[in-house]
């Protein structure tokens, strides 16, 4: 079953990782953009706060268009009181993501707030020596890598 975008939508808070690696591993910016709730909040590109869908949109088209390969370490178990969730998934360089899901009103979750590079971005910050490397993206959800592999 598909929903409003045509893209088949998360009955779960962990859908939404899986859904995102096969969407931007395929190129979809569109199938992307519709794990978001329309008024969205994502910590991409680093140091910024892109708010909505049509920000999110470009910033994710910026992205897959150098055709990243997005792999993951593993997802955690998702968290969920009531109607909120928070999804994590690490990273197959280190680091790892967090975001806050929430259900709608037809059962199915997508993403509110969403950092993509936590725990990277906190090791850049205050131990740079045991940062993994940039990607120049989001080095994100389920765990993205660039280049070779996946």
């Amino acid at each position: 079953m598909t929903g409003e975008s045509g893209h088949e939508p998360a009955r779960r808070p962990e859908d939404l990782s899986d859904f995102f690696l096969e969407r931007a591993n395929a190129g979809d910016v569109d199938g992307v953009v519709a794990l978001y709730e329309p008024g969205a909040v994502l910590a991409f590109p680093a140091g910024r706060l892109t708010v909505g869908h049509d920000q999110i949109r470009s910033a994710y088209a910026a992205f897959l268009a150098g055709r990243p390969s997005l792999g993951s370490a593993g997802q955690q178990p998702a968290i969920v009181n009531g109607d909120i969730a928070l999804t994590s998934t690490r990273l197959p360089g280190g680091g790892a993501t967090v975001e806050i899901a929430r259900r709608q009103r037809d059962g199915t979750w997508r993403w509110v707030i969403d950092q993509p590079s936590i725990l990277a971005l906190a090791l850049r910050e205050t131990a740079p020596d045991r940062a993994p490397p940039s990607s120049g993206g989001p080095a994100h959800w389920p765990g993205s890598r660039t280049g070779n592999g996946g």
